[in-house]
């Protein structure tokens, strides 16, 4: 049997008062807002001025909690239970329950920071599998806070984002749906934000405070309906300002007056009705068979089902903020995995390479690198040694490394090249020949190849091909043992060229940045080799979704799985999004990484905010995503 739950924050000294009163028009304590009305199976929930009280549907106390409480919101969640959060005042802390029946299942506090909240709002991210909570303060601070992963309650809510706001926020709001968070700016605007963690940090414009917008006064509260639409409380003049969804903009729809109020404060969402609450403790109910809480479900968007992956080691950050870190290689200490080392370029400044600890060993002050890559075995200054190649955008040149049998890197060769924006890279060592190549691209489309030589002593580099596609390259892998190269064109997918130095220099599109798997801009590239695979796969940074995507490296190239790497909770360590360069590998690292792994750029570094840096995923993770042979 189904019951409405009402949210509510009443006097008890003023219930009796209020029940006897019309429904359309009481007298209630000021704080008595309603703040959720759900159609479940929990009753009601009063605050008096020192207790949260759980009442079943004739009014019998089920459990109360000491405290002066508000902002209580709710989610229905699939199962029938309900979660529900509030702040208690006089502590500052987050509560949340999660009630079954007449039972509480999971409840927990947390003191959560400094901030004071004016608003808190539910996200429960079906697709990520992630269920957290914004919090939202007055002087343009905001807060998400994870509760639950993969359907299993964290010990504490874990702060994974701070967010900068308005400073004059007022209310909050979700888009379960779509995954979008609304905020309201006072009487001055109301912004559209993403909701999830690993997310843009932009915001777009819905209304603004007319002549220029629809708002005449500030904005109290906010909910999201069933049927798509976002319900907006005007203050003073009291109204209801309401917005469409219309396929992703949401567009202004109407204005209704509140004609039983003078003005509104509060506002609760029932099962076809809104309850508004005035400051002096007013309150009315519009009825409309819109006004129906909106279902926490994410329809699925791709037959291919998105996956997810977590990192289980991430490097130091850089010390600053902004577009740093662009591309990873990694190098195995053969005779000790665990002294394997990874290179990466900085933007800026030069490779810094790292320990499979995550700390920074070395810094090669070299200039304004873009990607890089690494192969084994080429003779330097009369010792065996490995080279590693990188762009540099400074000049126009490619500079290569030589790493000895410890890890330690120099630099070495440095040759220049035509182009006029030099921009991707990758080697590429045919296992027919021996013979080691670079691959390098300019914006514009352009792709020389070159030949790299060795005496013993130094290292030589020739000119041997010129390759072409329409539009801006970057990322590239040659698939050494069949030599094939892949190259993305950002806006457009992924090219195939042969990689023999006499091959035809004529390439095939076999991989279209569709929009739904694969989402331009195309970034990193990766090879899956046919061992431990069985057959070879591409693996692909679609940085316009946040993801990241495994074809087929041979006809047809098929999708054959799609993933993102979100947040490790038990370790701390944040998700990776906005991905440039990536690198795989199937050599063992050592500890926690003996099968090799995924080393991804995190273009948005949090838990705390900092500066960019890599992600290390271990490679068993994303091999028990290929389908089964």
């Amino acid at each position: 049997m189904k019951y409405s739950l009402i949210a509510t924050l009443v006097s008890a000294t003023m219930l009796m008062a209020c029940q006897a009163q019309s429904q359309n028009s009481a007298t209630i304590d000021p704080a008595a807002a309603v703040y959720a009305e759900l159609t479940t199976t929990v009753g009601q929930f009063q605050s008096s001025a020192t207790a949260l009280v759980w009442h079943d549907g004739k009014g019998a106390v089920i459990q109360q909690w000491p405290g002066v409480f508000r902002r209580l919101k709710a989610l229905p969640q699939a199962d029938g239970s309900v979660l529900l959060a509030a702040i208690e005042t006089e502590s500052n802390q987050l509560h949340w329950w999660q009630l079954q029946g007449k039972t509480v299942q999971r409840s927990g506090k947390q003191l959560v920071s400094q901030l004071v909240v004016d608003d808190l709002c539910w996200y429960q991210s079906t697709e990520n599998k992630q269920l957290s909570l914004f919090l939202i303060g007055d002087r343009g601070l905001g807060e998400q806070w994870l509760l639950a992963q993969d359907s299993k309650f964290l010990a504490a809510p874990l702060s994974i984002r701070n967010l900068n706001l308005p400073t004059d926020a007022t209310a909050c709001a979700v888009d379960q749906q779509k995954g979008t968070l609304y905020l309201a700016e006072g009487a001055t605007a109301l912004w559209s934000y993403n909701a999830e963690v690993e997310s843009d940090e932009g915001r777009t414009l819905i209304d603004v405070q007319a002549p220029f917008g629809k708002l005449t006064g500030e904005l109290k509260a906010l909910e999201f309906t069933a049927d798509s639409t976002l319900v907006a409380l005007q203050e003073e003049p009291a109204l209801l300002q309401s917005y469409q969804t219309q396929d992703d903009a949401l567009v202004w729809q109407q204005s209704k007056a509140i004609r039983a109020l003078e003005t509104a404060e509060q506002l609760g969402l029932a099962a076809g009705s809104l309850s508004v609450v005035s400051e002096d403790g007013q309150h009315t109910q519009l009825k409309d068979k819109a006004y129906r809480a909106q279902a926490a479900v994410l329809p699925e968007r791709s037959t291919l089902p998105m996956q997810q992956l977590k990192p289980t080691l991430e490097t130091v950050a850089v010390s600053y903020r902004g577009d740093a870190i662009d591309d990873p290689a990694v190098w195995q200490h053969s005779a000790t995995p665990d002294n394997s080392r990874i290179l990466a370029t900085d933007k800026r400044a030069g490779v810094a390479v790292y320990n499979m600890k995550g700390e920074q060993l070395q810094f090669l002050h070299v200039g304004r690198v873009n990607n890089i890559d690494l192969r084994y075995g080429l003779e330097y200054q009369g010792k065996k040694q490995d080279i590693a190649a990188a762009t540099l955008r400074a000049d126009n040149s490619v500079q290569l490394f030589a790493i000895d049998a410890q890890g330690q890197v120099k630099t070495a060769l440095k040759f220049a090249t035509p182009f006029s924006d030099i921009y991707g890279l990758c080697l590429y060592q045919s296992k027919r020949s021996g013979q080691t190549y670079v691959f390098a691209n300019d914006k514009d489309g352009t792709v020389l190849q070159y030949q790299i030589s060795s005496n013993g002593q130094s290292w030589s580099a020739k000119q041997v091909r010129r390759l072409k596609v329409p539009s801006q390259p970057e990322g590239c892998v040659a698939d050494d043992q069949n030599d094939v190269l892949f190259l993305g064109e950002e806006d457009v997918g992924i090219w195939r060229f042969a990689a023999d130095a006499k091959a035809d220099t004529k390439g095939e599109l076999v991989i279209k940045a569709d929009g739904d798997v694969l989402v331009a801009d195309v970034e990193g590239l990766a090879l899956l080799p046919a061992e431990p695979a069985k057959t070879p796969y591409l693996l692909a940074s679609s940085q316009g979704n946040d993801s990241y995507v495994l074809f087929q490296a041979t006809a047809p190239f098929k999708a054959v799985a799609r993933f993102r790497i979100r947040l490790n909770a038990e370790l701390g360590i944040d998700g990776s999004s906005e991905t440039d360069g990536l690198e795989l590998t199937t050599l063992s690292l050592g500890n926690g990484f003996e099968q090799g792994a995924v080393i991804v750029q995190d273009g948005r570094n949090r838990m705390p905010e900092q500066g960019q840096n890599l992600k290390l995923v271990p490679l068993e993770q994303l091999l028990e995503l290929l389908p089964a042979h």
